[in-house]
């Protein structure tokens, strides 16, 4: 059976708009739509096997996107350091050191708002 591999949904979040427009339309509709392969096909006019070949091809181009320029990984690694910032803030906040807490938590917004 064809599984759905949402990696592929991530990559679809920061490369989707890379795709040609019929592939992106197709892989939004199973990735984000949750749409089955005959949904798609009957209102795409193609054969559901057209539609699992466009988003083989499509997830192709994604997971290729990713090894050459790795925006998603890196996204993660700054996502997961703003976390830990974050926990770094909460926890000086209830020591009493709200001017570091304040610094920490504008760090951790800037990191998630401008890191990619």
């Amino acid at each position: 059976m064809f599984e759905k591999n949402m990696k592929i949904a991530y990559l679809l979040d920061f490369y989707g708009d890379v795709l040609d427009e019929k592939c992106a339309r197709i892989m939004e509709a199973y990735y984000e739509d949750d749409l089955s392969l005959a949904e798609i096909a009957e209102g795409e006019k193609i054969s559901r096997q057209g539609v699992r070949h466009i988003i083989k091809k499509g997830e192709e181009e994604l997971s290729f996107l990713e090894e050459k320029l790795g925006l998603a990984a890196h996204y993660k690694e700054l996502s997961a350091l703003a976390e830990e910032l974050s926990a770094t803030a909460a926890d000086l906040l209830s020591r009493g050191d709200q001017k570091t807490a304040e610094v920490l938590t504008d760090a951790a917004k800037t990191i998630l708002n401008k890191g990619v």
